[in-house]
């Protein structure tokens, strides 16, 4: 998608108040047309997301249950919400998860009924070799200038701070 098509796709007909002082078009919306483009560079990475998690001989969203998983064992509920979806499904991914030798389940201290999911050695040293892989930035910011990736660092630091 071009710029000047997110542009055109982002800029309001016309939403003006009338107190307002008039503003060039580009100006009207900027809240929407930043989002709009930083979307667009996510979405378009995140169609590489496939290929990548292939890389490590990993499903898609066996890759994200790696990324999920980290300092504390999780239960499995809670990663049927975060994948949005049955519990029974969650069953079968980590089944073939623990066929690998990546995740093991054990049951919950406070309650044993509750399966809590733990990476394994293995599990762990494929999610750090993931995560350094998920990290490495798409040509189009990697092929930035220092000042403009510190704008954009400091922006996005800005942007995610907790209110």
């Amino acid at each position: 998608m071009s710029s000047e098509h997110l542009e055109r796709k982002t800029r309001p007909a016309d939403s003006r108040r009338r107190s307002e002082p008039a503003m060039e078009p580009e100006e009207q919306d900027l809240p929407r047309q930043a989002w709009a483009f930083l979307f667009e560079l996510m979405h378009a990475h995140m169609r590489n997301f496939p290929a990548l998690a292939a890389e490590f001989e990993l499903s898609p969203v066996q890759a994200h249950v790696l990324r999920q998983l980290g300092e504390a064992p999780l239960a499995m509920s809670t990663l049927a919400n975060y994948l949005s979806c049955d519990a029974s499904n969650v069953t079968g991914l980590v089944d073939r998860m623990e066929a690998r030798g990546l995740v093991e389940r054990r049951s919950s201290e406070q309650d044993r009924r509750v399966k809590m999911l733990v990476l394994t050695e293995a599990g762990a040293a494929l999610r750090e070799r993931l995560l350094a892989r998920m990290a490495e930035p798409p040509e189009a910011i990697a092929a930035m200038g220092d000042e403009d990736l510190r704008a954009l660092r400091d922006i996005m630091r800005r942007a995610l701070k907790p209110q």
